[in-house]
C-alpha cells in the first residue's frame, strides 16, 4: 500500500513552498532577462548619442554587443518559461495524485453530498485553472515586477519628472484592478460551481439514458439540462462582462501614459533637458511595461480563477473519510475467524440492525436469511467496513476490525455485492481486477478457472471476442445475471480468507444456481463463506443459518432444526416449496398468492 501523503495544504502559499526551488530558478532566469534588457537600454542610449556625435565605430561595436545580449536574453527567457511552466505542471500532477488517493479513502457520506459530475469538474477544469495560476500566472507576476523595476531604473535616469508624468495614470489602474478583483473572485467561483452542476447533469443523463428512453422522458431531460445550461451561461457571461470591462481601463491608462511621454518628453528634448538617446531609451523602457500592463487584466483574472478553483478543490481534500485505518499493525497471518457481538446500526434515525451476534469459524459456512429490508445487505457491508462499522462489535481473529488496517481487513474479506459494478474494460480484466497483472498467462488461467466456478465461462467465451470483449460502461453488454456472476468470479480470484456473497443467486436460473452452489461448496474447503440469501435451497447447504427479521436475529441453527421449529425460516421454506411446485406445473406463483 503506498505511503499516505501529507495533509492537503490549506493555502496557495503552501504550494509555492513545495515548489520553491523551481520558482527560485525561474525568478533568477527572469532577473537575468530583465537585467539584459536594462543593459540593452543603457547601451542603446550611449550608442545613439555616440552615433549622433560622429563616433560611428564605437557605436557599431556597441551594436554588436547588443546583438549578443539579445540572443542571450532570448535563451534565458525561454528557459524561464520552461522552468515556471514545469512547476505548474508538477503541482497539477501532485494535486491530481493526491485527489485520486483521497477520493479512494472517502466514504458514502461524501458521495451522497457531492455528485460525480461535480467531482469530475473539480478534477479536470479546476485543476487546469490551478495549474495555469501556478505556472503562467506566477511567471507573469514575477515578470511584471521585474519589468517595472528595470524599466523604472532607466526612466528615472533619463528624467524623474517625465517618469512621474508617464506613470500618472497608474493609480487609476491599481484602484480599478483592486475593485474589480474582489468581484471577479466571487463570479469566477460561481461560474465554476455552475459548470460542476452542468457536468453532473450530463453525467446523470448519460448514466441513466436507458431509463430516460424507456419512459420517453427525453424532452423533460432536455428541459432540465436547458435550465442548468442557462444558469451556467448567465454566470459565465457575467464573468466575461467583468473581465471585458477591465481591458478598456488598462488600455486607457497605457495610452494616456504614452501620450504624456511623447508630448512632454518631446518638449524636454527640444529644450535640451534630455538628449535623443535618453528619449529613445525612455520610450523603449516604457514600451516594455506595455505588455505587463496590458496583460494585467488577464493575469488578474487568472489569479482569481486559480484561487476559486483551489478553494473548490480544498472542499474535496479536506473532507474527512468515514472510515480510517485502525491503530494496530497488520497481522502476520489471518486465520479467518469472524465474530459479531451485539452489532447495532442505523441510517440516521432509522434502525437497521439491533443486537446481532454470531460467529463464523475458519473453513465453515454461514447463511444470513431474511425478507427484503431485514438488514442482510447492511450486515454484509459492515463486516468488511464498507460502511462505518460500530467499534467493539465485529472481530476478525479476536481483533476489533476498527483497530485493523483497512488493507488487511479488506484483503482478508472478499465481498461480492448483489448489484455488481463492472468497469468499461474486457470481461477478463473485470474478473482479474484484484490481480496485479491480469494479462499474464498464469493469471489468465486463474481468471478462466474463476469464471468456470462462477458458472459464466461458457457465456463469456461465446462473446464476439471471448474474454477479451469490452463489456461497456457498467457492463452494459452483459445481462444482470452475467454481471452478477462476473462479480462472483472476481471475488473467487481475489482468494480471501472469508468470502461474503450478497445474494449471488438473485438473477440466475435453476441450473446455473445449482452450479454456483456447488462452487460455493468447493470454496468452503479453502476459506470461510458467509452467504446472504433469501433462498432456502441455498441456505440449507450451509453449516449454520441466521434468520433476520427487522434487523434482529429471530432464530438460528441448522436447516433441519429450523424447519422443525416452525418459525419464520419454516415459513420461508414452505413458501418457496409451493412456488417451486407451481412453477413446475406452469402456474404463476403470484396468481396463486392472490387466489
Amino acid at each position: 500500500m503506498p505511503a499516505r501523503r501529507a495533509p492537503f495544504p490549506t493555502g496557495l502559499g503552501a504550494q509555492f513552498v513545495r515548489h520553491a526551488p523551481r520558482y527560485l530558478i525561474g525568478f533568477f532566469l527572469l532577473a537575468a532577462y530583465h537585467s539584459a534588457q536594462y543593459w540593452f537600454d543603457t547601451t542603446l542610449w550611449r550608442a545613439i548619442n555616440l552615433a549622433l556625435g560622429g563616433r560611428h565605430d564605437h557605436a557599431i561595436s556597441l551594436g554588436v554587443g547588443m546583438v549578443a545580449v539579445v540572443m542571450f536574453a532570448f535563451v534565458v527567457r525561454v528557459a524561464s518559461r520552461v522552468v515556471m511552466f514545469n512547476a505548474g505542471r508538477k503541482a497539477e500532477y501532485e494535486l491530481r495524485t493526491e485527489l485520486q488517493e483521497h477520493l479512494m479513502r472517502l466514504g458514502p457520506s461524501f458521495y451522497r453530498r457531492m455528485s460525480t459530475g461535480d467531482i469530475m469538474s473539480r478534477a479536470t477544469n479546476d485543476l487546469v485553472q490551478v495549474r495555469l495560476l501556478l505556472g503562467f500566472g506566477v511567471l507573469n507576476v514575477f515578470s511584471t515586477g521585474l519589468a517595472l523595476v528595470s524599466a523604472l531604473a532607466i526612466m528615472r535616469q533619463v528624467s524623474v519628472p517625465l517618469t512621474l508624468a508617464a506613470l500618472c495614470p497608474l493609480p487609476l489602474l491599481l484602484f480599478a484592478s483592486r475593485r474589480l478583483s474582489r468581484e471577479m473572485f466571487v463570479r469566477t467561483r460561481d461560474t465554476q460551481a455552475a459548470l460542476g452542476d452542468m457536468s453532473g447533469r450530463v453525467q446523470t443523463s448519460i448514466a441513466g439514458v436507458r431509463v430516460i428512453r424507456s419512459f420517453a422522458l427525453e424532452e423533460q431531460e432536455l428541459v432540465a439540462f436547458e435550465r442548468t445550461n442557462q444558469a451556467y451561461l448567465e454566470k459565465s457571461l457575467s464573468l466575461a462582462r467583468l473581465r471585458g470591462s477591465l481591458g478598456p481601463v488598462l488600455q486607457f491608462a497605457l495610452s494616456a501614459g504614452l501620450l504624456v511621454a511623447f508630448w512632454y518628453g518631446g518638449s524636454l528634448m527640444i529644450d535640451g533637458v534630455i538628449d535623443a538617446g535618453g528619449f529613445l531609451a525612455f520610450t523603449r523602457a516604457l514600451s516594455r511595461l506595455a505588455w505587463p500592463l496590458i496583460s494585467l487584466g488577464f493575469v488578474l483574472g487568472l489569479v482569481q480563477r486559480g484561487r476559486a478553483a483551489y478553494q473548490r478543490l480544498g472542499e474535496v481534500y479536506r473532507a474527512e473519510p468515514d472510515i480510517a485505518d485502525g491503530p494496530l499493525p497488520a497481522p502476520l497471518a489471518v486465520a479467518g475467524r469472524l465474530e459479531v457481538r451485539h452489532l447495532s446500526f442505523a441510517y440516521g434515525e432509522h434502525d437497521v440492525l439491533a443486537g446481532v451476534s454470531f460467529a463464523l469459524e475458519p473453513g465453515r459456512s454461514l447463511a444470513i436469511v431474511g425478507r427484503t429490508g431485514s438488514g442482510k445487505s447492511t450486515l454484509a457491508v459492515l463486516l468488511a467496513r464498507l460502511q462505518p462499522t460500530p467499534p467493539h462489535s465485529v472481530f476478525l481473529d479476536g481483533a476489533d476490525v476498527c483497530d485493523l488496517p483497512l488493507a488487511t481487513l479488506r484483503g482478508a474479506i472478499g465481498y461480492a455485492q448483489q448489484n455488481a459494478f463492472l468497469f468499461s474494460t474486457t470481461a477478463a480484466r473485470n474478473i482479474g481486477f484484484p490481480l496485479d497483472d491480469p494479462d499474464s498467462p498464469e493469471n489468465r488461467a486463474r481468471i478462466e478457472a474463476a469464471a468456470r466456478e462462477a458458472g459464466v465461462h461458457a457465456e463469456l467465451s461465446a462473446l464476439p471476442d471471448g474474454f477479451d470483449t469490452v463489456v461497456g460502461e457498467r457492463g452494459v453488454q452483459l445481462s444482470g445475471g452475467q454481471k452478477q456472476r462476473v462479480a462472483l468470479a472476481m471475488a473467487f480470484v481475489s482468494n480471501p480468507r472469508i468470502l461474503i456473497l450478497d445474494d449471488p443467486l438473485s438473477a440466475v436460473d435453476a441450473r446455473t444456481e445449482r452450479r454456483i452452489l456447488e462452487a460455493i461448496d468447493r470454496q468452503r474447503a479453502e476459506r470461510s463463506v458467509l452467504l446472504v440469501t433469501h433462498r432456502v435451497a441455498a441456505a440449507s447447504r450451509c453449516d449454520h443459518i441466521v434468520v433476520l427479521d427487522r434487523g434482529r436475529i429471530v432464530e438460528q441453527g441448522r436447516h433441519d432444526e429450523l424447519v422443525r421449529n416452525g418459525g419464520l425460516y419454516a415459513v420461508f421454506a414452505e413458501e418457496q416449496r409451493v412456488e417451486s411446485e407451481l412453477e413446475r406445473l406452469g402456474h404463476d406463483p403470484s396468481e396463486a398468492a392472490v387466489a
